[in-house]
């Protein structure tokens, strides 16, 4: 066994004037922790004197005191990446989050009349205004909207659903398990692939609370289909007079192939088809902080409000402020693109990210070194999180393949790249696909701070 020094004892540690800048800086508490292990590490050798120590020291607690949310480049071309933290927020409700984050604010407080507020006031009259809703809430995100409106309004009675929208999504959100917590007894009408309206009508007696209709927003069902139509469904529900909910899921309150991208349901054409009350997100293809909005007839959604799971399920203010900000933008439909980041992103023109990709193209390669060939390449970006799944968009990456002529070794380069490109300052993620790592260009606007990145390690 290799001899190495004695550590010094704790207390002789401490008194070093490099740990007491340390304890001066963060405290007592965390620097004796750190150290402790840091001396572990003189006695295993890979410490050996004062300056060492400190060091190791230092960079503990720099470790630890390192957020573990950091900011990350999406290169993956999924623009509203579920892992990656969705809708990208506008210059303005990051503000507007700030603003109210850092002291009191009117979240519940009217100051016109001096008495407690409704924190919903602050973004309810924004949605009715732009989805022509009686009325709306909000809370923390579109699986607790549906939960929400079933707990509501049909506890402990059915709810009448095509056996063809039973949706799973994300996270394990399935319809039926949902259905159960909200103490509500799910009927299936109907088959996987056809659902007519008469399934409903004969399905509905006493015992409904409820009809529900989910956008099959994250798979499409194909070839010998039939579904029923919300304008549809909006009669049978006055007839027997029931209400009609519609989970909508991504929810757009704009007409998307206006903009030259796929069509996706727009809240207040649902709403002016008949339907009571519709539910879906602020964070997908609105482009807002995380939510889930609920939307439509005043006397359901005053039912709502008085559910004891609606202050379990609330938005707190930072959010409130963000999502505010965010429905002002869409006032203005001629600026709302350039100013809702999901919507720049999602219809941002091939040209422009071909020349981002290309611009990078010579750093990517320098940094990337010999054992891999770098290109620009034409692909296809998605728009993520369930919206969409079957439309693709155009796009451009810059494509990395390993030189190697084992096929075993070129996918161990690749990984082993990939987790390179994840150790960087700012994180990279792109994706593997086809023998070749792609780095999709779509999201990326400002290509200097990643070629910074790439240079610097040169």
């Amino acid at each position: 066994m290799a001899n190495h020094p004695r550590p010094p004892a704790v207390d002789k540690a401490l008194a070093w004037p490099g740990i007491q800048a340390l304890v001066a800086c963060h405290g007592r508490t965390l620097v004796l922790d750190a150290l402790r292990g840091s001396l572990q590490k003189w006695r295993e050798g890979e410490v050996s004197d004062e300056a060492s120590l400190v060091a190791n020291v230092q960079q503990r607690i720099e470790r630890l005191l390192a957020p573990s949310m950091q900011p990350v480049f999406n290169l993956t071309g999924t623009v509203l990446h579920t892992n990656l933290g969705r809708a990208p927020l506008p210059p303005e409700a990051v503000a507007a989050m700030t603003a109210v984050a850092t002291g009191a604010s009117n979240l519940e407080y009217d100051l016109a009349s001096g008495q407690r507020g409704d924190r919903d006031s602050h973004v309810e009259a924004w949605i009715c205004r732009l989805t022509g809703a009686e009325a709306a809430t909000v809370v923390n995100n579109n699986a607790a909207a549906v939960l929400l409106v079933l707990n509501a309004l049909a506890r402990r009675k059915e709810v009448v659903v095509s056996r063809g929208e039973l949706i799973e999504i994300g996270g394990s959100f399935r319809l039926p398990d949902i259905m159960a917590r909200a103490d509500c007894k799910l009927l299936e009408v109907g088959t996987t692939n056809r659902t007519h309206p008469r399934d409903y009508a004969e399905a509905i007696s006493s015992r409904t609370g409820l009809l529900l209709k989910a956008h099959t927003s994250n798979y499409a069902v194909q070839g010998f289909t039939r579904c029923v139509s919300e304008a549809e469904l909006a009669v049978i529900a006055q007839e027997y007079r029931v209400p009609l909910a519609i989970d909508l899921g991504s929810g757009s309150l704009i007409d998307m192939a206006a903009l030259g991208l796929p069509a996706e349901p727009v809240v207040a054409d649902v709403l002016a088809q008949g339907v009571d009350v519709v539910t879906f997100s602020g964070d997908k293809l609105l482009g807002g902080p995380q939510a889930g909005i609920i939307a439509g007839r005043a006397d359901l959604i005053g039912k709502i409000r008085k559910s004891p799971l609606k202050r379990a399920l609330r938005c707190d203010k930072v959010t409130l402020a963000a999502l505010e900000a965010v429905l002002r933008l869409y006032a203005n439909p001629d600026t709302l693109v350039q100013r809702v980041p999901t919507l720049r992103l999602l219809t941002r023109e091939q040209a422009a990210i071909e020349h981002t990709a290309d611009a990078l193209l010579p750093a990517l390669t320098a940094w990337a070194g010999a054992d891999f060939t770098v290109d620009t390449c034409i692909t296809h970006s998605q728009i993520g999180s369930g919206s969409l799944p079957l439309d693709l968009l155009p796009s451009a990456a810059l494509r990395l393949r390993s030189t190697s002529g084992n096929k075993r070794t070129r996918s161990r380069q690749l990984r082993e790249l990939a987790e390179r490109l994840r150790q960087l300052p700012q994180p990279v993620i792109g994706r593997i696909s086809d023998d070749s790592l792609l780095l999709d260009c779509r999201c990326l606007e400002e290509h200097q701070p990643l070629q910074a990145q790439w240079e610097a390690q040169q």
